[in-house]
């Protein structure tokens, strides 16, 4: 196995763990909504509406860039797969290219180039959950005054 396919399997095996946790989070943050978001006594108020809608939403979100990072660990796991770097990553580019997710690039782009795409798509992942953690505890706070 070369470098970048050692690279590729590696970040694929810590990249699963990243993209899986997050939706424990969400179902949390569901699970909290549906229980302390409608109040017992009448109505949830309109802030209470907005709120769960903003955790909804967001949860939404979370969970489909998890699935986009689940596919990425899909993608390292082939170019791991193959013998040197570049024909793995030729390898996904034909692939995506064939399920017309992407155009063929004009240039293969390397494992850390790729590494960094997905570091991207992580950092959009925890800020979409972060902001439904917030709504949640928003929601409770609200409840509770």
């Amino acid at each position: 196995m070369t470098a970048g396919a050692h690279d590729a399997d590696a970040f694929a095996r810590g990249l699963l763990v990243h993209a899986t946790w997050p939706a424990a989070a969400v179902a949390a943050s569901a699970v909290i909504v549906m229980f302390a978001g409608v109040p017992s006594h009448g109505s949830p108020g309109y802030a209470g509406i907005v709120i769960a809608t903003v955790v909804g939403l967001s949860g939404l979100v979370t969970l489909l860039l998890s699935l986009m990072l689940v596919f990425d660990v899909l993608l390292f796991r082939l170019i791991a797969s193959h013998a040197s770097e570049a024909e793995g990553c030729a390898a996904v580019d034909d692939l995506l290219a064939r399920m017309r997710l992407k155009p063929r690039p004009d240039r293969l782009r390397g494992i850390q180039e790729r590494i960094a795409g997905t570091r991207r798509l992580m950092r959009r992942q925890r800020t979409a959950l972060g902001v439904c953690v917030a709504a949640c505890l928003a929601l409770l706070v609200a409840r509770a005054a």
